[in-house]
């Protein structure tokens, strides 16, 4: 079974966690967490393995971690002393990190390994809550530094056959990343962001949906909403990966102002 892939909003630093007797200090992260938390029970059947892209991991080539056990990155700042205590202990996967390598070199992308670093918090935080248990092996891989959204477009359409195999493909990032930006300030101008950006990945069209996606910098408020890109990267990514199939918007939410979307690629 071919399972579909996912953009997912992975909220700020370790928000789901920052109340020491579980879950979110602040119930405006509440509707993410419940999305996230209701992941794995939405797909048609359980994932073998994860290939996870987060918009905190960037290389001058794609590089995948190879690693069996990889330990924890905590590069946020500023929260309470247990947040940098949190684990999740999932295994790596390094057999799927070197066959999503073999992939991408045949469609043309020069790739690398890594063992050594940990997985950010655009892994571990929303792996947390899709995957408690951590007992669904995730391969970390990581955007190219350059950023260029049709090419990570390609890289996930190289990607697709691993779907077909039982791996998740999960672009982790935020649809609105403007951190600097909040209250009253953001909210049109983020709603008009949020709409212009969720007609272009719905388009029913996959070829102009892709060349709408691509063409981001150009819809309303672009550069408001990602003064840099990286966090709406992994996007691309999962939407290369989705194909020819349908695409919605299957989670909405407002934080701090900023209309926040996820998506799913059938």
């Amino acid at each position: 079974m071919t399972l579909p892939t996912l953009f997912v909003p992975h909220g700020g630093g370790p928000c789901f966690f920052v109340d020491p007797d579980g879950g979110p200090s602040d119930a405006m992260w509440q509707p993410m967490e419940d999305y996230l938390a209701g992941l794995i029970a939405s797909l048609p059947e359980r994932p073998k393995a994860i290939l996870l892209v987060s918009g905190h991991w960037e290389e001058s080539a794609i590089t995948l971690h190879t690693g069996t056990r990889p330990g924890l990155l905590y590069d946020y700042y500023g929260f309470p002393e247990h947040t940098y205590h949190l684990r999740w202990d999932a295994s790596g996967a390094p057999d799927l990190a070197r066959r999503a390598a073999a992939l991408l070199n045949r469609a043309g992308f020069e790739t690398r390994e890594e063992h050594e670093r940990g997985w950010d918090h655009g892994v571990f935080i929303p792996m947390k809550v899709a995957v408690p248990n951590a007992d669904i092996p995730l391969v970390q891989m990581s955007l190219r530094a350059d950023l260029d959204p049709a090419d990570h477009i390609a890289i996930g359409r190289a990607l697709a056959p691993l779907r077909d195999d039982g791996v998740l493909i999960v672009g982790s990032g935020m649809s609105f990343h403007n951190l600097r930006v909040r209250g009253e300030a953001a909210v049109e101008r983020s709603r008009q962001w949020d709409e212009a950006l969720t007609a272009a990945v719905t388009d029913d069209d996959p070829t102009r949906r892709a060349e709408r996606v691509a063409n981001w910098a150009s819809l309303p408020h672009a550069k408001f909403a990602h003064p840099r890109e990286e966090h709406l990267l992994p996007l691309m990514v999962a939407l290369g990966a989705g194909g020819d199939g349908s695409a919605v918007r299957d989670h909405a939410s407002n934080v701090l102002g900023w209309d926040i979307s996820g998506y799913r690629f059938d």
